[in-house]
């Protein structure tokens, strides 16, 4: 079986800046821990970041969510140091996007099953990072939408919702569209 992992938006602002919280910052060993797994066993690896910029306030989602979160650039838009540390040296493809989910990674997932030839029914797809209720489930129901027959899941050790209520709330969300919980 071939296996990718996603690794979403596991940046300062989200950790411990503008939307951080304990949860999210409970977490990050875990994270750096998959990602190794994955890494040794040379397995491909798609890091997102959210990205956005100077008149973010001023945007939908600014007006829906008016803190200034990862501005390009800024120490809140980096990843955080323990995960930054383990992704050196690795096959990841780096995702810049703009809003909660990523057809730019849905298209580059299409490309490497493409160019290496993979059966959906052959593929595992395992997320991982922030925020479990809005980036990390927008990005799920992307890529289950694209690959119906892959397995995807989402390893509920290495992620964090904005709340506990809100992390339950996805959970139940996840089994009614067939995506899998994992844990580390």
């Amino acid at each position: 079986m071939s296996k990718t992992l996603i690794v979403i938006d596991m940046q300062n602002d989200f950790i411990d800046g503008s939307l951080g919280t304990k949860e999210a910052h409970a977490i990050v060993s875990n994270v750096a821990k998959k990602i190794k797994e994955y890494k040794e066993r040379g397995d491909k690896i798609y890091v997102t970041q959210d990205t956005h910029y100077e008149d973010y306030l001023n945007t939908y989602e600014g007006k829906h969510l008016p803190v200034e979160h990862c501005i390009a650039n800024t120490d809140g838009w980096q990843l955080n140091d323990e995960v930054y540390n383990v992704l050196k040296n690795t096959n990841a493809t780096y995702i810049l996007k703009h809003t909660f989910g990523s057809i730019e990674l849905v298209n580059k997932i299409k490309e490497y099953i493409s160019e290496n030839n993979i059966d959906q029914k052959q593929y595992s797809i395992e997320l991982i990072g922030l925020c479990l209720d809005v980036c990390v489930i927008s990005n799920a129901v992307l890529i289950k939408t694209a690959f119906p027959e892959a397995n995807v899941s989402i390893n509920l050790d290495c992620t964090a919702a904005v709340t506990p209520k809100t992390f339950n709330a996805t959970k139940i969300v996840m089994k009614s569209l067939q995506i899998e919980d994992k844990y580390v």
